[in-house]
């Protein structure tokens, strides 16, 4: 009896569990079913609207605008006045900027035969800003290197016009070039070297420039003006030492003498960076005087002299770092140019045209 009880009881409660199984597998069902119908809803309004959109761009498709760019315009140089472009060209201005205008095309850098030129227009602008004369200095006698086709070009000349003042002549062995525009020099061994600006002739006027001591510690400099020698024979005196102050040489200055030297007796005068004296030469007379003068001081690596010529009072004035020192030499008189001394290896020197301190 007891047996036929508990069978029942345990029948009823598995097919109660059986029943709340299948119950809850259905409402899962349905769920995803919702959640499927949902998303087919979503689907199917944003195909509609994909449909719209598509419809609209084929209907307005035949009156979409074409563009065609414009043809670039171009111009034949060819076709114009040579003496045309050779005047807008001559606005340009340095030599730099010409060489640039000329690397653009070949109607700037190549000779033209069918213009008449025998150069090229860039060239033609070089040529006449030489000759006319734009970059002249007052008091100032410039010798510039000549043209020579297939050498030196019109360009290049105009450079050496644009920046006149550099040593282009050295002596004595052992000194060298240490920059293009040949404005620094350095010595190379410890021989007393000497490299003069002797394209840049003083002949009248007042004209100021800076020696800056670069770098080295030199036994010695002298830096000052000399007379303009350009027949001197410089192959002679490229070995050993070299100043205008060693008088077995005098004898080959006064050979090179020209008529702009004047009568003035100082043909060389110096000033020394150890003490800060003065020497001057009179080659003729074979003599040489060291002499103080009023504010004269010495000078170091990092220092800058600075030196004022004046013509017109016949005087050289000394001055350290932009400062007025005072008047080194009087009784000057023709024409001069600079130049500047080295006792020292490695020591180098740098010379520049600047204006002059305010204060004379």
């Amino acid at each position: 009896m007891n047996d036929v009880q508990g069978s029942k009881r345990l029948q009823t409660a598995s097919g109660t569990s059986g029943e709340d199984a299948g119950g809850a597998r259905i409402f899962a069902l349905e769920s995803e079913n919702r959640a499927l119908r949902s998303e087919n809803t979503h689907l199917r309004a944003e195909n509609a609207l994909l449909r719209e959109q598509l419809q609209r761009l084929q209907g307005s498709h035949d009156v979409l605008p074409v563009f065609v760019p414009a043809p670039t315009p171009t111009v034949d140089l060819s076709r114009l006045d040579p003496s045309l472009v050779t005047q807008i060209a001559s606005f340009v201005g340095t030599s730099r900027e010409l060489l640039n205008l000329a690397l653009t095309c070949k109607s700037f850098g190549w000779q033209q035969p069918a213009s008449g030129l025998s150069w090229s227009l860039a060239e033609e602008v070089a040529q006449q800003a030489v000759r006319s004369g734009q970059n002249d200095i007052e008091g100032v006698r410039i010798t510039l290197p000549q043209y020579v086709r297939g050498r030196t070009t019109w360009l290049s000349v105009l450079h050496a016009a644009e920046h006149p003042l550099k040593f282009d002549t050295l002596l004595g062995r052992g000194i060298k070039h240490q920059n293009e525009e040949r404005s620094t020099v350095r010595a190379t061994n410890s021989n007393t070297v000497t490299a003069v600006a002797g394209n840049y002739a003083m002949d009248t006027g007042i004209h100021f420039v800076e020696f800056q001591m670069m770098a080295g510690i030199p036994t010695w400099l002298g830096m000052g003006i000399v007379r303009p020698m350009p027949n001197l024979d410089t192959d002679i005196h490229t070995n050993g030492n070299f100043t205008f102050f060693f008088r077995p040489f005098y004898a080959d200055f006064l050979v090179a003498r020209t008529d702009e030297w004047g009568t003035g007796n100082v043909h060389a005068c110096q000033y020394s960076s150890t003490t800060g004296r003065m020497c001057w030469a009179n080659w003729e007379a074979e003599q040489t005087e060291w002499g103080d003068w009023e504010g004269m001081e010495g000078c170091g690596t990092g220092d800058t002299i600075g030196m004022r010529l004046d013509l017109n009072e016949g005087t050289l004035t000394g001055y350290m770092n932009n400062r007025r020192l005072g008047v080194m030499k009087d009784g000057l008189s023709g024409s001069y140019c600079w130049y500047a001394t080295v006792m020292g290896n490695g020591c180098s020197i740098a010379i520049s045209r600047v204006e002059p301190p305010r204060h004379n």
